[in-house]
């Protein structure tokens, strides 16, 4: 079956799940995909878009549900013929590329933009000349489940030298992102097993479980133990050293809690997100609660979107000893969702020193980025209250208004800037004293922070007084 019209967009707002059925469905209806075509199985998919078993059937049950195609027990999902189906357009409008549908922004101000002036291209295709060839042939093969062995090496080292976590290559997992390799960990364990999230927080697992989640407070220093503990969950999703979107850090004493917590139960689990821990501006690094960790509690996640690129689409997981055995019975027969070549090229430019030194570069630019920004602020805005600032490559804004936050997001859209309010992260209600706003900096260059900032407060306090 060619399925060469298939193109998902992994960075775009809607989920993956939600693309491929849309894409399924039309190209039943157009009959791309003709009556009674056996569509591929789930890890046949899987392996030839590189996304998730998960993500795939989901998109299989909404075109179940909705009628397009149909299940044989034990040997597939087949095309509906084209006259049972409950409603077939007639006529579908021509694609539009995210280009010709979403007008171009002014200012960016999204909290998962990187600075793309000082990534050093001169080194990465270099690296990548050097392994898209014969001599590395065998990586045309599918490669180990976990990923590269080579990488997962470096991760550990790396992890070692700026994390003080002590790991071996056999507990890393490689994937994808976070949306991969969230619902691979929750796979581990009963299907009824909940999770609390951090209110507000990063909707990291798919909306299909989303009824075996619990949003659990925060405040200043982080998730509320306290709170937790009245759940009945044996896992929670948190991020520690910077928690999103806030910035909050998890206090000392809220971390011995946490751990308290996770160690009354051996199947208690705490999901540690280090999504951003390279970049601290203030005081030294947080430590990663998995280097606290005696007890063989702590799953340690972390991306390299904030340190590289987020276009690269790696990131990794690293279980603790006793989950390992589970993970083998159930994700030995799963491909690596990451390219072997990306593995390789990512290994190597690790390998030699040139990641360090990136980090290195990269905080110091980031640094000066954050400190203009406060700048401004605090020359031009000081009624604007701050907070979250002391790591990563975003801050969130209180802004005292009559106005509502939708009213102000509304404002800001029609000055063409990208921000999202802090609602957009909210699992459960919580009231707020002003309308509040996440202000990403990594993608702003230097020179137009400034301009970017005052078009902001201009956007606003449109017909008000700044």
């Amino acid at each position: 079956m060619d399925l060469w019209y298939i193109d998902l967009q992994k960075e775009h707002d809607k989920p993956l799940y939600e693309q491929l059925y849309a894409q399924l469905k039309q190209a039943i209806i157009t009959q791309q995909i003709p009556t009674e075509t056996k569509l591929p199985s789930k890890r046949e998919l899987g392996d030839f878009l590189n996304i998730s078993q998960t993500t795939i059937e989901l998109a299989y049950g909404q075109l179940l549900a909705e009628g397009y195609i149909i299940s044989k027990p034990r040997i597939g999902y087949f095309v509906e013929a084209i006259d049972e189906l409950p409603y077939v357009e007639k006529e579908l409008p021509s694609p539009i590329s995210d280009e010709q549908e979403k007008p171009t922004n002014h200012f960016d101000f999204s909290a998962g933009k990187i600075d793309e002036e000082h990534f050093p291209f001169h080194l990465w295709r270099k690296y990548a000349k050097d392994i898209f060839d014969a001599p590395s042939k065998h990586l045309l093969q599918s490669g180990h489940p976990q990923g590269e062995w080579i990488l997962r090496q470096e991760i550990a080292r790396y992890l070692l030298e700026s994390r003080g976590i002590h790991c071996s290559p056999e507990q890393i997992v490689i994937g994808s992102g976070t949306e991969q390799l969230l619902p691979m960990i929750l796979l581990l364990f009963e299907s009824d097993t909940k999770i609390a999230l951090e209110n507000p927080g990063y909707v990291a697992i798919p909306h299909s479980q989303m009824d075996r989640a619990i949003p659990v407070a925060i405040d200043g220093d982080g998730v509320i133990v306290e709170e937790l503990e009245k759940t009945n969950a044996d896992l929670i999703y948190i991020t520690p050293s910077h928690q999103f979107p806030t910035g909050a850090v998890l206090s000392a004493a809220r971390r011995t809690q946490l751990l308290k917590w996770a160690n009354r139960s051996p199947e208690r689990y705490i999901i540690e997100d280090d999504y951003d821990s390279e970049f601290r501006y203030i005081g030294k690094p947080i430590p990663a609660l998995v280097s606290m960790d005696r007890g063989d509690h702590v799953i340690y996640m972390s991306t390299f979107s904030k340190s590289l690129m987020p276009s690269l689409r790696v990131a990794y997981f690293v279980l603790p000893p006793s989950l390992l055995p589970r993970y083998k019975e159930k994700f030995s027969h799963y491909a690596a969702t990451v390219p072997r070549f990306d593995q390789h090229i990512l290994a190597n430019f690790m390998r030699d020193g040139h990641f360090s030194k990136h980090l290195n570069r990269m905080r110091k630019i980031y640094r000066k980025k954050h400190d203009k920004v406060m700048a401004v602020f605090s020359q031009h805005y000081p009624h604007i209250r701050i907070t979250g600032d002391s790591a990563g490559m975003h801050m969130l804004l209180s802004i005292p208004s009559e106005k509502s936050e939708q009213q102000l997001l509304q404002q800001a859209t029609q000055a063409r800037l990208a921000i999202k309010p802090l609602s957009r992260y909210l699992f459960a209600p919580q009231q707020t004293i002003h309308p509040t706003f996440i202000l990403g900096f990594g993608g702003l260059p230097m020179e137009q922070i400034e301009e970017a900032i005052h078009a902001l407060m201009t956007s606003f306090y449109t017909n008000d007084t700044l």
